[in-house]
């Protein structure tokens, strides 16, 4: 099991030198060293526990992926994880926000990382509405399938199955989620954001789909070796979105820690490479086939986070909260699927 976390383990060591160094240099204070080093840990123990649900997810995914896709996913996804999401994308959102240029936003946060903290966690209505409404979509996606022969929660999962049959039922389901959440606003201008950012979250989902269901069509490549290059395609894109919904809550809670956005993309990128390994080593050990309601428990997970985003716009929920009820949905799940198997 090791080897699955070498690198994992090689980079945790080299970000905390990292740290160290830079720390170090900023203050030559040995006890803000210990200070960042301790910060930094727990942005990387906040990652792994807000989306450990995320690996069994992408290795439910990946398990249709050529090996040469799944190799970029691991490589390029996790640059794009790291960079993108740790780095790039709250710069984005300060510069919006702030109306000022990606550059000053990078200076803000160094010169002036409690205004940039501000500003980014001002942001959080945004996020929580797009990152929880496209989960959710991901989440009634998955129950509301007609040809899913397996459930856990028999009462629950078989008539959301039966309704699978109606085409746009998880598109109504996920507006009437949105226009309930929006309702709970008393601000016109908080409700309207939320609602555009919702909106989006939908639009973003059925675009994703869609271009994996062209890709994969028959009808739009000529081989199959085509076929299985285009299911790459379209299939790395989900993941990527998926991958930087999971991480929203995650980059904006890491803010109740640190205003330093360096310590926040090194703790929050540690955490996110043990999260690909626990994906490799889920994908290579069949963990999800493995055991029969792991896959149910993860997009159950899936969608708990999904409404606690959603809550989350309004009303302050801990990150401990988050992480604590996934990882309590998917250990009942694996509890279950070994009771199943000794029944068998």
């Amino acid at each position: 099991m090791l080897k699955y976390f070498k690198s994992s383990i090689w980079i945790t060591v080299a970000g905390l030198l990292l740290v160290v160094g830079m720390i170090w240099y900023q203050t030559q204070s040995m006890a803000q060293v210990m200070q960042a080093l301790m910060t930094t840990v727990l942005l990387s123990i906040l990652e792994i526990s807000l989306s450990f649900d995320n690996a069994v997810v992408n290795a439910t995914v990946m398990k249709t992926m050529s090996e040469v896709w799944k190799k970029r996913f691991l490589t390029w996804g996790m640059l794009i994880a790291v960079f993108g999401m740790r780095l790039l994308f709250p710069l984005g959102i300060v510069s919006v926000l702030g109306k000022i240029g990606p550059i000053e936003a990078l200076m803000m946060s160094i010169n002036e990382p409690i205004k940039y903290a501000e500003i980014m966690t001002s942001s959080h209505i945004y996020v929580a509405s797009f990152g929880g409404i496209f989960l959710f979509m991901v989440f009634v996606h998955f129950f509301f399938d007609q040809e899913k022969e397996v459930h856990w929660i028999h009462f629950v999962e078989k008539p959301m199955a039966q309704f699978g049959q109606f085409k746009g039922v998880e598109l109504v389901l996920t507006l009437i989620v949105l226009i309930l959440f929006a309702g709970m606003f008393d601000n016109i201008e908080e409700k309207y954001a939320f609602l555009i950012s919702g909106v989006f979250g939908i639009i973003t989902f059925l675009f994703v789909h869609g271009i994996s269901a062209f890709l994969e069509s028959k009808d739009v490549v000529s081989d199959a070796q085509t076929v299985v290059a285009s299911a790459g395609v379209g299939t790395f894109l989900y993941l990527e979105v998926l991958d930087a919904s999971f991480s929203f809550d995650g980059v904006v809670g890491a803010f109740a820690l640190t205003n330093s956005l360096f310590l926040i993309m090194i703790g929050l990128g540690i955490g996110a490479f043990f999260v690909r390994s626990l994906t490799i080593y889920f994908v290579d050990k069949n963990t999800v086939d493995n055991f029969k309601y792991l896959e149910h428990g993860a997009f159950y997970a899936l969608g708990s986070l999904a409404i606690i985003m959603l809550f989350g716009s309004f009303v302050h929920i801990p990150e401990w909260i988050t992480g604590l009820s996934g990882l309590t949905i998917l250990s009942v799940s694996v509890l279950h699927s070994l009771k199943a198997d000794k029944k068998v």
